[in-house]
């Protein structure tokens, strides 16, 4: 019989017996692109165990989505709550100093509120960021069951700060203090910190004028404190990040860092 009819229809489309795995006309990890296969990603158990470990990190990026913007929200309307009580109250006491004490008191304990919201806002994008993390572990060892998929993926497999902000679809903080900054202003905890800092020079306002200052010097009291807390703000954020960049564990870096 002839030897050609005992071959496979599509034995001449895989690689030779023993060869490597080719993604692009490439070999497994030959391209700056590619990953090394590592041994006993064979398993038939390996795939389910991996995808329900996805789910649950995709469970738990919901969960954080949701619990960050819920503090955002309960602290605007508790903010929004506190504003309409002192236009109330302003009608029955005439912006007379009691008022200003009170207002003063009041803004404080929005203030207070406020710098928790951003805290956990901030808390809950690490844990957001560390759930990426491990998904683009996950990714990698997918990109390693079956190399193929490599082309049609668009988040990155790679587990270190490039990798990981890659998927965010951000640059790391190391790339530079202005472009992080100008980004950072876009996101829910700056909304937060602004709001703060601009309670911050309300604040810094009512004291100056309890104090006797004029208004000149109360406005720029108040500017004064806006700018102080702002950059506070600024400066703890950025070493929140630089902590989490510096402090993450990296086994499948990105090529070339």
């Amino acid at each position: 019989m002839d030897e050609r009819l005992m071959t496979p229809p599509a034995a001449e489309h895989q690689p030779p017996a023993g060869g490597p795995a080719t993604v692009g006309g490439q070999a497994a990890g030959s391209g700056p692109g590619d990953v090394d296969v590592a041994p006993g990603l064979d398993d038939p158990r390996l795939l389910q165990l991996l995808s329900t470990e996805h789910w649950s990190l995709l469970s738990a990026r919901s969960l954080v989505y949701n619990e960050a913007f819920a503090r955002a929200g309960m602290f605007l309307t508790f903010l929004s709550a506190s504003l309409v009580a002192l236009a109330f109250v302003a009608n029955a006491m005439a912006f007379d100093r009691d008022f200003l004490v009170l207002a003063a008191a009041l803004l404080g304990l929005d203030l207070v509120i406020g710098l928790a919201t951003v805290g956990r806002i901030l808390e809950a994008t690490l844990e957001d960021l560390r759930a990426i993390h491990g998904m683009n572990r996950i990714r990698n060892a997918y990109a390693q069951i079956a190399p193929q998929v490599l082309p049609f993926l668009v988040t990155s497999i790679h587990d270190d700060a490039a990798g990981v902000l890659a998927t965010y679809g951000e640059e790391p903080v190391a790339q530079g203090w202005l472009p992080t900054l100008v980004h950072g202003l876009t996101t829910a905890s700056s909304m937060i910190g602004i709001i703060d800092a601009l309670l911050a020079g309300a604040i810094g306002s009512l004291v100056a004028v309890l104090a006797g200052a004029g208004p000149l010097a109360a406005l720029v009291m108040g500017a004064g404190a806006f700018v102080v807390l702002f950059v506070a703000i600024s400066r703890y954020a950025l070493r929140t990040l630089r902590a989490f960049e510096a402090g993450l564990e990296s086994r499948f870096p990105t090529p070339g860092e």
